[in-house]
This record gives C-alpha cells, sequence and structure tokens, in this order.
C-alpha cells in the first residue's frame, strides 16, 4: 500500500477522457467553438441568393404565361366592327299586329287600293269580345272592297290570300285565272268573285268553295268609303 499515491481531497483528480491524455491540457485555440460557426454562416449566404434567383424566376415565368394568353385570346375573340357591320333583318308586318291598321275604323286608302286585286292586312278587333283576329280587304275587278276575316270558319288555321297562280297549281293543285283564298290546312279554295251559302243556309256570302272540304266562306266584314279612306265597320 506504500506505492498508492495519496489523493489530495483538496485537488480531485481529473477526470478520464476517452482519447484524451491526462498529461495534455488543450489549447484555447484547439478548443475555440468559432470555425465551425463561420463555416456555418458562410454556408447561408448561398442559400439566399438561390432563393431570391428562384422567386425572381417563379415571377419572369408568371409575367411571360400572362401576357401570352392575353395575345391568344385577343386572337380568338372576333372584331366589335365585323359584329356590327351585320344586318340584322328587318321584321315582318305579318308578324306583329300592333303595325296594322286596326278595326273597326279606316285600314286602306283609295289610293294603296287602286289597282284590281290589291290587298291589305289589318286586324279586325270584335267591339263585344274584344278578340282581334287578322282580316284583309280586297279590290274586285268591277271597283267593289271586298274584307273578310283571315281566321278559317270554324278552326284555327290562318287563311291565305294567294295572287300568284302558279301557286295556286303546285300548293293547291287548283287551276285559275284570277287570284283566290286558300286553306293550308285542308287545300280548301274560296273565289271571291262566286257567292256560296252562308251561316244556316240563310244568306249567300262572297267566296263560294270551289274545292275542298270547308264548310263555308270566309267570315265577311262590311266595307265603306269614307271620302279616299277604306273603312270596316263590321263583321258578320
Amino acid at each position: 500500500m506504500q506505492d498508492e499515491k495519496k489523493v489530495d481531497p483538496f485537488k480531485p483528480q481529473q477526470p478520464m477522457i476517452p482519447g484524451v491524455s491526462r498529461g495534455n491540457k488543450e489549447s484555447p485555440s484547439q478548443t475555440s467553438p468559432q470555425v465551425p460557426i463561420v463555416a456555418q454562416e458562410s454556408s447561408v449566404v448561398p442559400q439566399l441568393v438561390w432563393v431570391a434567383l428562384a422567386a425572381v424566376t417563379a415571377l419572369i415565368v408568371a409575367a411571360t404565361l400572362f401576357y401570352s394568353n392575353r395575345g391568344t385570346s385577343a386572337k380568338v375573340s372576333p372584331p366589335p366592327a365585323a359584329v356590327e357591320a351585320q344586318p340584322s333583318a328587318p321584321p315582318d308586318p305579318h308578324d306583329r299586329n300592333d303595325t296594322l291598321p286596326t278595326a273597326p275604323g279606316p285600314v286602306a286608302t283609295t289610293q294603296e287600293m287602286a289597282n284590281t286585286w290589291s290587298a291589305k292586312r289589318f286586324v279586325f278587333r270584335d267591339p263585344g269580345t274584344f278578340q282581334a283576329e287578322p282580316a284583309m280587304v280586297v279590290r274586285l275587278p268591277r271597283g267593289q272592297y271586298w274584307a273578310f276575316s283571315l281566321r278559317e270558319p270554324f278552326g284555327n288555321c290562318e287563311l291565305e290570300y294567294v295572287s300568284d297562280l302558279k301557286k295556286l297549281r303546285t300548293d293547291y293543285s287548283f287551276v285559275a285565272d284570277h287570284p283566290m283564298v286558300g286553306d293550308p290546312c285542308n287545300h280548301t279554295v274560296y273565289d271571291l268573285l262566286r257567292y256560296g251559302s252562308g251561316p244556316a243556309n240563310d244568306g249567300l256570302v262572297r267566296g263560294e268553295i270551289v274545292q275542298g272540304p270547308g264548310i263555308r266562306p270566309p267570315m265577311a266584314i262590311e266595307i265603306r268609303t269614307e271620302g279616299n279612306k277604306v273603312v270596316a265597320v263590321r263583321e258578320e
């Protein structure tokens, strides 16, 4: 026990660290932690540069896509001038009753109806029921004016005044030398120069049926002249 070194209780022994010699003390320069810290700070700078470059690149790409899309849409869209240049079809007065004269009252002038077989559409409104229906007045060969309802008697089809004799042959298979009134639904043909049986066979009405299954002549409308005005008075 004499070889055993005495331990000074007031001087604690240096701890044993693997790989470190007890006799060699580390110099302050070896234990300084500033070297790795400087290395870490220097590695942050390139990372910030790359992030900034990536952000700028993304902005450039976004701007390029935005302007390219605007250019494409501008090419696809038609120019406003081309749209404005397209003419619109004029309204058909036959499809709008508010553009036609309304009876009872004046429906035409004698100047408008000066020629034989000249015709004009109007609207006749029943004073009792206020029901409006299409009608027509025609100048006959002897100078008479005859008006009639274009509503098919006891039906819903609209009659037509056929002044084209070729149309009479092709559409109605009927040959005539003057205009007729036709029913396009059942191909009945009415002759305004002849009289046919009226309601309940108690009178004659102009517009005899010369072809087809029609029941009676068109409903007549009384016409008078007042100066140069052609006036529709009442419906039978």
